[in-house]
């Protein structure tokens, strides 16, 4: 068995990596293109907490600016990508964010990627399924109030990690995670909004290191980049809808 000393070591520091609100993350609002949003062909606004703005990755490696990068690549289109998501938050941080900063309802598509946070801290699952119905309205709102523009993206499962492999029940944080997930693709389903699952991509991080980052818990680069192989033909849709 493969020894997980060192993420042992470091257990407390990522229990505040995911656990918390209150993070040494940077800013939870972000501006990556060097042009104004007025400027740029498309607006891209994502909505999420540590695997939004990939915690332990580079900034460029983080999946919206993959996706950004990659649809610029296909489309030889200028993007402009915000990103309202901070380590440690639960869906009702995210709300409070959202209000706080009051993007305009103007974006080409927005996703959303919430509720780790709110299985790992163990709030109730009845918390989450008010406010995530909450924050998919106010996700459609964001996106000119259409439906169409926006994607919401399936919880990885941080127990194929190093760090979940040393907790108590692996299998637990699975499935609760299903659950989640369940509950999300349920409510898109409902709500005719695309979800794209993006988890059995990180189930594999045991048998493929490389798929986490060096924390050994968020996902790395290269999962990411496989969440937007996958992410990058439905936004090429909406955005030539």
């Amino acid at each position: 068995m493969k020894n997980y000393t060192l993420y042992i070591l470091n257990a407390v520091t990522i229990l505040i990596l995911l656990g918390c609100g209150v993070t040494e993350e940077t800013t939870s609002t972000t501006e990556e293109l060097p042009i104004a949003e007025e400027n740029s062909d498309y607006s891209y606004l994502a909505l999420g907490d540590s695997y939004t703005i990939g915690e332990s990755v580079c900034n460029t490696c983080r999946f919206p600016i993959q996706l950004e990068n990659a649809l610029e690549q296909l489309t030889n289109k200028s993007v402009h990508t915000d990103i309202i998501a901070t380590t440690g938050w639960r869906t009702d941080n995210l709300i409070a964010a959202i209000e706080d900063q009051n993007p305009d309802k103007t974006y080409d598509f927005v996703t959303l990627l919430i509720g780790v946070n709110n299985q790992f801290q163990g709030t109730p699952f009845s918390v989450y399924e008010n406010e995530f119905s909450q924050l998919l309205t106010t996700a459609i709102n964001l996106a000119q109030g259409e439906k169409e523009r926006v994607v919401i993206i399936s919880t990885p499962d941080y127990a194929f990690t190093p760090f979940g492999q040393t907790t108590s029940n692996p299998q637990q944080i699975s499935d609760e995670l299903d659950k989640y997930n369940a509950y999300a693709k349920e409510i898109a389903e409902k709500r005719n909004v695309k979800f794209l699952n993006i988890t059995d991509i990180t189930r594999r991080g045991i048998a493929e290191p490389n798929l986490v980052a060096s924390d050994g818990l968020h996902p790395s680069e290269d999962a990411y980049a496989e969440f937007v192989d996958r992410l990058l033909p439905i936004v090429n849709t909406i955005i030539k809808d």
